[in-house]
Parts: C-alpha cells; sequence; structure tokens
C-alpha cells in the first residue's frame, strides 16, 4: 500500500510542478505588500535625474505603460524618445514630462562636467538636448490641456519646473559667452545666437549692463561664509549673477590724475533668463526652432504673463551681492586707506546695490572707521531680502577714505550723493529722490547726523573766534574751509538710524591706545599738498598762544576725541525739524548701569541723542550693526515708515 502511494507521489508531483508553473505564467500576479519608510517614500516620490541620477518614479511608470523601461531607454535613447513621441494614448501631461527628464538625461551625458567648462565647452549637441528638454517642459506648463495654477499643489510639476530652469541655466551659459564673443567684436549683444538647429534671439536690455560683462554665474552654484541668509524666490527661469569689472578707484602710480568716477553700480547683477518658445498652439511649440532668450532683473520683474497666465519670476537676492562682496577687495584696501597706504582710496565712491529704479526710495548706508561696506553686509543682505521692503526700497551705500577729516568727508559725501542722484533723476522729480532714509554706523552716524543737519555760522564763528583773519588771509581760509564749515541739511530725508554713532566725540580716542592709533592714520598727499597752506595762515592768525604751536590738518582719530572742538561744536547743532531719528546703542557690558555704560568704543551718553523717536539698547560690542537684535530693529523701523509714509511709493 505504502509503495502505492509513493509510486502515484512520483507521478502526480511533476504533473502539479507544470501546472503551477502554467498558473504563474498565465499573468494571475502574487501581490505582496511591505512597509515603507516615510524616507524612502518622499525620496521615491521625489527623487528624479536632477537630484539622484534616476528617472523619476513618474517617468518610469510613464515608460513601463509603454513596454519600455529605464535600462531600455539607456541603451537606445533616441528610439526610447521617438516612441514615447509618437504615443498618442498617454495623456498629454504624462508624455511631455516624461519627454522633458528624458531630455535631461540626455543632456547630462552629453555636457561637461562644471569643472571642465573652462576647457571644453558645450558642444552643439549638448545644447540642442538641453532646449528640448526646455520645449517640452514649457510645453507641458502651458499646453498640456491645465494651466500652471491647476497643477499649484502637484510635485510632477514642480519637477518639470525644475528641468526647464536647469535647462535654461545651462543655455545661458552657452548664449553668454558666444554674445559676450560678438559684442567684444563690437557687433550688437542681442544678436541672434544660431546653432545647429537652433536660432537664440536675446534680450538682455532690462539689465542695462554698463560694460560687457566678463561672466555669468548660476546663483545656485555659489555659497558664501560671512553671510548669514541667503534669499531668493521660487519661481520659473533660470537664477544667474552676471559680472562685469568693477570700476578703479585707485589713481594711476605715477601720480597722475585718472578720471575715477564718483558712483556705479554693483559690478555683479541679479538676473533671471527665461526661454520662450514660438509658436500658440502645442504642435507649434513642438516644431518651432526659433527661441527667445529674455533676461531680467529680478529686483525690477516679480512675473511675467506667459500665455494668458501671470508666473512668478524665479529669483535670487544674494548672490550678486555676496559675489561682489568677496571680490571687492575691501578689507585690505580699508585698512590701508586708513593708514595711508599705496593702494588706498582718496575720495569718497557711491554703490548702487542694485540696478537704479525711480520709484524705490532710497536707503543711504555709511560705513564707520577703517570699515568699508562690508560693514553693512548683513544688514543690506536682509534688506534686500524682505519682500515689502525691496518693494519699496533700494539701497545705496558709500565707500569713503575714513582717515581724512570729518568735515571733509562730510562735504565730500554730500557732493558724491547729490551728484549720483542727479545723474539719474537730474530733474528731482522721481519718487526715489523723496523721503530718503540714511543709516549710518560709528563715525558713518556722525556723518549722517551731519548730512541733516545745518551748521549755519557756528562752526565758522568758532573759527575765527580763534585766529585774527582779516584781507588776504580771510579770504584763503573761507575759499577752503568754508564750503567745509557752512552746510545745510539734505532736504530730502524723512527718517534716519544712527548705530553706535559719537556724537559727541568719546574719551577713547584721546587715551594712549586712541594716540597711538591716530599717530598711525596717515593723511593722502593730495589732502595735505590741498590744506597745508591754509593751515600755516592759521598758524600765523593764531591768537591764543604768543608762541603757537605748530597747527596740523586733523585726521578722522583727531576728530573723534571728546575734547575735539570740531566734534564739540558739531555735537551741538541741532538736527533738522521735523525729521524723524532712531538710535540703536550698543553696551558692552549688562551690568554696568546703563548711562556708565559704553560698547568698547563709544560710551553711551555719547551715542544718546535726546529727541530720537526710539533708542534700541543691545547687549554687544561696538560691531553692533551686525548682530541679529540690530538688524532686525532695522527692519522694524524700516516697516513702520512703510505705513507712515504710506502708498506714495507704489
Amino acid at each position: 500500500m505504502m509503495l502505492r502511494v509513493n509510486g502515484l507521489s512520483r507521478r502526480v508531483l511533476p504533473l502539479l510542478a507544470m501546472v503551477l508553473s502554467l498558473l504563474l505564467s498565465s499573468g494571475c500576479a502574487m501581490v505582496t505588500m511591505k512597509q515603507v519608510a516615510p524616507t524612502d517614500y518622499l525620496a521615491n516620490k521625489r527623487g528624479d535625474v536632477l537630484t539622484s541620477g534616476k528617472l523619476s518614479a513618474a517617468s518610469q511608470e510613464t515608460l513601463s505603460v509603454i513596454g519600455l523601461d529605464e535600462d531600455l531607454c539607456a541603451k537606445d535613447t533616441v528610439a526610447c524618445q521617438k516612441t514615447l513621441e509618437d504615443t498618442v494614448v498617454l495623456p498629454e501631461e504624462q508624455r511631455l514630462s516624461a519627454l522633458s527628464e528624458l531630455w535631461v538625461k540626455t543632456a547630462l551625458g552629453l555636457s561637461p562636467k562644471p569643472k571642465d567648462r573652462d576647457k571644453h565647452p558645450m558642444s552643439d549637441a549638448a545644447l540642442d538636448a538641453w532646449l528640448e528638454a526646455a520645449r517640452y517642459a514649457y510645453a507641458y506648463l502651458f499646453f498640456s490641456g491645465r494651466t500652471p495654477s491647476d497643477r499649484a499643489f502637484e510635485d510632477r510639476q514642480t519637477q518639470v519646473r525644475d528641468y526647464y530652469n536647469y535647462a535654461a541655466e545651462q543655455t545661458a551659459a552657452v548664449v553668454f559667452k558666444r554674445a559676450r564673443a560678438r559684442a567684444l567684436e563690437g557687433e550688437d549683444y542681442n544678436a541672434p545666437v544660431a546653432g545647429e538647429l537652433w536660432t537664440l534671439t536675446s534680450d538682455f536690455d532690462e539689465l542695462r549692463m554698463p560694460s560687457i560683462p566678463t561672466s555669468m554665474v548660476s546663483a545656485s552654484s555659489v555659497s558664501f561664509a560671512g553671510l548669514r541668509s541667503t534669499y531668493r524666490r521660487d519661481g520659473f527661469g533660470a537664477e544667474l549673477v552676471v559680472v562685469m569689472d568693477p570700476p578703479k578707484l585707485v589713481a594711476p602710480a605715477d601720480g597722475q590724475k585718472a578720471a575715477i568716477p564718483q558712483y556705479s553700480e554693483m559690478s555683479a547683477i541679479n538676473a533671471t533668463a527665461l526661454l520662450r518658445f514660438k509658436g500658440d498652439t502645442l504642435q507649434q511649440v513642438l516644431d518651432t526652432t526659433q527661441v527667445l532668450f529674455d533676461v531680467y532683473s529680478p529686483e525690477s520683474t516679480e512675473s511675467v504673463d506667459l500665455h494668458g497666465e501671470k508666473v512668478p519670476l524665479a529669483g535670487n537676492f544674494t548672490a550678486a551681492y555676496g559675489m561682489w562682496l568677496a571680490q571687492s577687495g575691501f578689507a585690505t584696501q580699508s585698512l590701508r586707506t586708513l593708514f595711508g597706504l599705496s593702494e588706498g582710496i582718496a575720495e569718497p565712491h557711491m554703490y548702487l546695490m542694485q540696478p537704479w529704479d525711480p520709484n524705490r526710495r532710497i536707503i543711504f548706508m555709511l560705513h564707520g572707521l577703517g570699515s568699508s561696506p562690508e560693514a553693512w553686509v548683513n544688514v543690506a543682505n536682509e534688506v534686500m531680502g524682505d519682500p515689502e521692503l525691496r518693494r519699496h526700497f533700494q539701497v545705496w551705500q558709500v565707500y569713503y577714505p575714513t582717515n581724512a577729516p570729518i568735515a571733509l568727508n562730510r562735504f565730500e559725501i554730500n557732493q558724491a550723493f547729490n551728484n549720483t542722484l542727479k545723474h539719474f533723476d537730474p530733474t528731482g522729480s522721481s519718487p526715489a529722490s523723496k523721503d530718503m532714509v540714511f543709516i549710518g554706523h560709528s563715525m558713518g552716524g556722525v556723518l549722517a547726523r551731519l548730512l541733516v543737519t545745518s551748521s549755519g555760522d557756528a562752526l565758522w564763528d568758532q573759527l575765527l573766534a580763534n585766529y585774527d583773519l582779516k584781507g588776504e588771509r580771510l579770504k584763503r581760509v573761507e575759499a577752503k574751509l568754508g564750503p567745509l564749515l557752512h552746510f545745510t541739511a539734505e532736504p530730502s530725508v524723512e527718517r534716519a538710524i544712527f548705530i553706535a554713532a559719537p556724537h559727541k566725540g568719546t574719551d577713547i580716542a584721546g587715551n594712549r591706545i586712541g594716540r597711538l592709533i591716530g599717530r598711525l592714520v596717515r593723511l593722502p598727499i593730495t589732502l595735505l599738498g590741498k590744506f597745508e597752506d591754509v593751515f600755516q595762515t592759521l598758524q600765523q592768525a593764531e591768537t591764543q598762544s604768543a608762541q603757537p604751536t605748530k597747527l596740523q590738518i586733523p585726521n578722522s582719530i583727531d576728530n573723534l576725541k571728546a575734547s575735539d572742538p570740531f566734534v564739540k561744536a558739531a555735537g551741538a547743532l541741532p538736527i533738522m525739524p521735523g525729521l524723524k531719528y532712531h538710535s540703536i546703542i550698543a553696551q558692552r557690558k549688562p551690568e554696568v548701569p546703563l548711562e556708565q555704560s559704553d560698547d568698547g568704543l563709544v560710551p553711551y551718553w555719547s551715542a544718546h541723542l535726546e529727541g530720537a523717536v526710539s533708542e534700541k539698547v543691545i547687549i554687544s560690542g561696538h560691531s553692533v550693526q551686525e548682530t541679529p537684535q540690530a538688524v532686525l530693529e532695522i527692519r522694524r523701523i524700516l516697516r513702520e515708515d512703510l505705513k507712515e509714509v504710506g502708498d506714495a511709493h507704489p
């Protein structure tokens, strides 16, 4: 009996195996289930060719529907793309988005690595692939049946927008190099750029570039130490920085007078590039070889109209500023200036932090002793990064020789500021020329206060009281010192913020260390030559001593001594009536009573001003303007200012 069963088993088992094999091959699939970790779920859902090097789950599903997969497409990319292009059963969104990603994968394979691009420029084949990737993304976004706003919450649209933006960025690098080469030969920068299959017509006019750019850099490819935040706006287009040669601020070594400009816009400009494919229907867009390469200023343009849709424009508001500062050399040059060494600067220079806009009010920032526009690195970045403030304000900064006497710097900064304003707004009628805000740190705060103060005859009378000046002597002195000691307040300033400013001087400037630093400070030879005869005349006319000591032109350290006659007289001058002003004061040691405290350099009694709308005391050293608390206070004041001024400046 057992033998029969075993014999039967030997006959039945092969039969059962055959039946099981037939069942498995007949399409009756076995479904199993497993848990997926949240991190794996998000990686599978959002990963794509740009983030992982592999096609997204959405594109892999699309290929699976038409009997393809990523491995097959890798072996014959052209056939895979052709099959997908010819397939009519797929929804347009699904087909176009997958085609865009496939072309990105192709373009990545054809493009040189970023580190090799200088030696190996992008080929026409790679450029064609990037344009195809952008074309299909553009078609998906605007010609696939639904509008971008209909898909606002869909991950797939975000992926496809990224394919477009990245393709536009890669295309921009090629267009820029070819346009620059032609411009250097005297041709129009906006002349069409032709490839093997495409013709790209450029428009750089909105940037108002003052010269031929030297480079165009992807904003996403750079990061900065020293900047707390990077401010950008999500949207459509490639985020770029257009870089030009900076202005020369130093005269030639041979001593000849050079034409040094008083102002310049930043040599690095934020830009956003779009690729517009000609056509009003899906088929026209898929057939065209004509592309418009439009470049915008993200500060000036927040959105664009494309095929009946208002589309937000991408923008990076930190990259250009960071590149400008990183390449400026200010840190070394400002110290060389203070100590009268070569390669310093001899007169103020105005910088516009973004292209001139007649409808945005001016915030004017003045740095302190031994410093430069780098002192405002986080203040300016935070102001420009705040959408509400950026919409209403533009930032100007001055770079000035901090070794020069305060009266001379006030005079020359005032001239440079007004000459710059007159250049951009000759009639003074634009909103930008009204209701300005001045912000000064340290000695820059003293200068800012003097710019919003009228001297009357107070400073001049003080000079006359100490010297017997008549006839030719009086004329010589008045010609040189009169303009420095007679001044009126800037009439269009509506508000001022003084930060750690020694309005009444500081005892530290007159102590042992201050005197030592003062002896190291050297005035420019040009300044000594310009005023030496005046001080000789004053010495001859001195009335206070039978044996007058040799008079010397005071430097900035001399002017900051609490005992200095100029700072004492200037500190007593009244601020312009109606001006709203604020104080931000640093207190180094919180345990010290406020009235007896200081920030290491400036005592509270010197920084404090009666009549201030607000006074913010921050536990900090002298460089308080860099602290988050000070930046937040500046932003608070500016936002309050917008409410008070109203909608006069749209």
